[in-house]
């Protein structure tokens, strides 16, 4: 069977900037876009409602991925468009659709009231969830924006793609997360910048005494395991170009600095079989919420 690139699409302008990446993506992979359109039943009292019942709901489910389709199949022409309409609840919909699927592609809205996007509980549940990478795209995300301004500073999508970041743990490096970076570069032809932060173990950092030579140690160290991890990876892709930054201090502070400059931001969730159910771990949740560029979600052991 093969894979789509699947884009969830509800009619926001979240998501219709999601669906144009999901088109761009499907281009540069040569693979179908599959837009799918989630209806979730209305309660019994709505629905004997004029405007709210099912007849309406009905014609608007028929009709968003109908018309969405169109357009992109106007503005991506190499790009085969196939639509499906699923029935429950979105996020348990969203998540059975991108089992199927190369990639899910999600979006996330504008700005809130403390400086981060607005993720969804939606989108959350699907990252949370799901088997296959996520992406999350910001409203209002334009081709433009993944690439570099021109030589006039005005932004442009004939310009080359700006770099893709990768947050790397190196203590839990692992292979599924790392080739997905190496390869949406080697896709872009960009280059790919590997972030991985760094803190002194606690009995370094606690009761010690400011010690440079120390912290110097300890900076050479990591960055010499970091240039190990990726080794074979550069190996393996020698038309991509590395930069490796090994920094001390947050994890998503610095990817999310990163992020400012890049066309995508690829970091990883970790799949664990607890009683409490799936989460997405801290770094990645501050990276979704606070990246100003899209944000693939790489599920590894």
């Amino acid at each position: 069977m093969t894979r789509t690139i699947a884009v969830g699409l509800d009619g926001s302008l979240e998501s219709r900037a999601a669906a144009e990446w999901a088109a761009r993506e499907a281009e540069l992979r040569d693979l179908p876009l599959k837009i799918v359109h989630v209806w979730e039943p209305v309660p019994e009292p709505m629905a004997q409602a004029p405007l709210l019942g099912v007849e309406t709901q009905q014609h608007w489910t028929e009709r968003i991925p109908r018309e969405a389709a169109r357009g992109i199949a106007l503005r991506h022409p190499g790009v085969q468009v196939i639509s499906e309409q699923l029935t429950g609840y979105p996020g348990d919909a969203l998540a059975k659709a991108a089992k199927e699927a190369e990639l899910l592609v999600l979006g996330s809205r504008g700005l809130g009231g403390i400086g981060g996007f607005m993720v969804g509980s939606v989108s959350l549940s699907v990252v949370a969830h799901s088997d296959r990478p996520v992406v999350l795209v910001r409203a209002l995300e334009t081709a433009a924006d993944e690439h570099e301004p021109d030589p006039a500073g005005i932004p442009s999508a004939a310009t080359p793609f700006r770099p893709v970041v990768l947050g790397l743990d190196t203590q839990h490096p692992d292979d599924t997360l790392i080739e997905f970076a190496f390869d949406a570069a080697r896709r872009r032809a960009t280059s790919l910048t590997v972030v991985h932060a760094w803190n002194p173990p606690p009995y370094y950092a606690y009761g010690t005494p400011a010690n440079p030579a120390l912290h110097e140690a300890l900076a050479t160290a990591d960055a010499q395991a970091l240039a190990e991890v990726l080794r074979p990876w550069r190996a393996k892709f020698p038309d991509v170009k590395v930069t490796e930054e090994s920094r001390y201090g947050s994890p998503s502070v610095h990817v999310v600095d990163a992020a400012a400059g890049a066309s995508l931001v690829v970091v990883g969730r970790r799949v664990r079989r607890s009683p409490l159910g799936a989460h997405i771990g801290h770094v990645t949740h501050a990276v979704l919420h606070h990246s100003t560029a899209p944000v693939a979600v790489v599920p590894h052991a």
